[in-house]
């Protein structure tokens, strides 16, 4: 998974304690589509930004069809950013792979996050953005154990997010990257209930 993630200490902090979720609509790929174009969100998540590409790999979870979610992050009401959520069980592939690294408990999940706007990357944000994620996952998956994260070991900025929302790192080992030109070191971090 690629995550992306600003530093912390000079964001707005009503912006920070604002932070809410409302799952991807159709109406929100454009706004998605511009982000994943921005090149802080680009080099990490390696992911076509045309509206058939978001269309096409978007789609079948905000209609349903696939399993995970694809939540708009907002400040204010105001679109900021992009969570996924989902069981790690749900991809056996994906767990496969983590699993050679760490011991992985039934019902964890896992994030993916994204702060879409350029000029809010650098603020705090994204530890923002992870706890909130965090805190909603506990709320609504009363079953899970455990959140765990993979990120790229290069990714420094979004893995210091993750220690500075509360994870911890316990583990790293070759993961297959998002972006091919990154190495395939990651970090895997871990936070129980």
């Amino acid at each position: 998974m690629s995550a992306v993630a600003g530093d912390p200490g000079r964001s707005d902090p009503l912006l920070k304690d604002s932070i809410e979720f409302r799952p991807l609509e159709f109406r929100d790929f454009p706004v998605l589509a511009r982000w994943l174009a921005e090149p802080h969100v680009s080099r990490w998540w390696n992911h076509e930004y045309t509206i058939d590409a978001v269309e096409r790999d978007f789609g079948p979870t905000a209609r349903g069809e696939k399993r995970g979610e694809d939540l708009l992050a907002l400040a204010r009401s105001t679109p900021f950013g992009l969570v996924q959520r989902s069981r790690l069980g749900d991809f056996p592939d994906y767990l496969v792979e983590i699993s050679r690294h760490t011991s992985i408990p039934p019902r964890t999940m896992t994030l993916d996050y994204l702060i879409g706007e350029p000029e809010l990357v650098g603020h705090g944000l994204g530890t923002a953005l992870v706890k909130a994620a965090i805190r909603s996952t506990w709320s609504e998956y009363q079953s899970a154990i455990a959140i765990v994260v993979p990120v790229v070991a290069s990714n420094e900025a979004s893995w210091r997010a993750l220690e500075r929302a509360g994870m911890t790192r316990v583990a790293e080992g070759a993961i297959t990257p998002d972006n091919p030109v990154d190495d395939s070191l990651h970090y895997i971090y871990r936070i129980d209930r």
